[in-house]
């Protein structure tokens, strides 16, 4: 298994990642809402869980979001430079804060997306791991798993456009880069994302209970 830097501060930092249309950011919503429920009903005095994402809303991020939009475009390794600052940024001014002070943080995608999808176009898988090494790792990212024929017709479903990578045969290739990057890495859990919401919830539910004792 691949080391990042552990998570040492009392508040969990759980992730969630999957290909565009996997519904990440759904589940993602529902847990920091479940996790925000059990200081009132089971845990007295537990501070409240926050939500998160990235890219973030930052100079950096919107950067990002200009390239996956086709507004500008710069080469994958500058697109992959500006992910990692946007990370570091986030990392300082956001997420170490939070969890510091012992709040559980919840992010809709981190590093294993940028690298799922950054080695689609590079073919060093290794330099990009690189580029996230000293960042800290989550205790828990739950992976998506849902067709790339699924997710577009998702995507084209809930929007009027369709950013990079977002093609059937490019998610393809992400999803499998998902998968190697799970085998390398520890506490990644692959979850159906193709049942019902409330189906996935519950075992999302069940193993943050069993591997955080939330």
């Amino acid at each position: 298994m691949i080391l990042m830097q552990k998570n040492t501060y009392s508040g969990k930092f759980i992730v969630f990642e999957g290909l565009d249309g996997s519904g990440s950011t759904t589940q993602a919503n529902k847990l920091r809402d479940f996790l925000n429920e059990i200081p009132k009903k089971f845990v007295l005095g537990r501070s409240s869980a926050f939500l998160t994402k990235e890219p973030t809303n930052n100079i950096i991020g919107g950067l990002i979001r200009g390239q996956l939009t086709s507004d500008w475009k710069s080469s994958p390794e500058c697109l992959q430079l500006l992910f990692s600052a946007d990370r570091a940024h986030h990392l300082e001014k956001e997420i170490l804060p939070l969890l510091k002070e012992g709040i559980d943080v919840v992010t809709d995608r981190y590093f294993l997306s940028t690298v799922a999808y950054g080695a689609s176009e590079i073919k060093d898988m290794d330099w990009l791991i690189e580029l996230n090494r000293l960042f800290i790792a989550p205790d828990i990212t739950f992976l998506l798993k849902v067709s790339p024929k699924i997710c577009i017709e998702r995507i084209n479903k809930d929007r009027f456009h369709i950013e990079l990578f977002e093609r059937e045969e490019s998610l393809t290739k992400v999803w499998q880069n998902y998968e190697e990057l799970a085998k390398r890495f520890a506490d990644v859990y692959i979850i159906n994302g193709e049942r019902p919401i409330e189906e996935v919830f519950e075992e999302i539910k069940s193993i943050v209970h069993s591997k955080l004792n939330i």
